[in-house]
């Protein structure tokens, strides 16, 4: 099965990569969760629009990649969500979106809500890590506090 993808899929490839994979993967993993497109002819046109929106977003180069780490290394991040009670137990969770809008109210670099990686889900007050994978070669380790609205 030959498809376009829309989104980075590890070991395969990144946005606008046209690729063969195997129809089970392509029909059940790849297409319902909109990772890729069937390539055909007008498909393959929006390759380049695809990738022109991906390059305004993407990290340009390890250089770059290591520049917008150490700006986000510096950062003191907060995350207000709604508490369920006095134990600090949240009503809800805090999401990949919850920390790029914290980057961007502490005046951090633009990220992609795809390269922010919470570890399981962030259900009470306190202090955690979060993880920004910039570049195959880059991480950066974010310290997150949340706190109780």
């Amino acid at each position: 099965m030959k498809l376009i993808l829309t989104a980075e899929v590890p070991n395969l490839g990144g946005p606008g990569d046209i690729v063969e994979v195997k129809d089970g993967y392509g029909r059940n993993y790849l297409l319902p969760r909109k990772l890729a497109v069937v390539a055909t002819r007008g498909a393959e046109k929006q390759v380049a629009s695809i990738q022109r929106a991906q390059k305004v977003r993407a990290i340009r180069d390890l250089g770059h990649a290591k520049e917008v780490a150490g700006q986000l290394g510096g950062l003191n991040l907060t995350v207000k969500a709604k508490a369920a009670g006095d134990s600090g137990r949240l009503f809800g969770s805090v999401t990949a979106t919850d920390v790029i809008e914290a980057v961007r109210a502490a005046g951090g670099p633009p990220l992609d809500r795809r390269a922010v990686e919470v570890p399981g889900q962030i259900k009470t007050v306190g202090t955690h890590a979060v993880t920004v994978r910039l570049h195959p070669e880059v991480t950066a380790e974010l310290e997150v506090a949340v706190v109780a609205s």
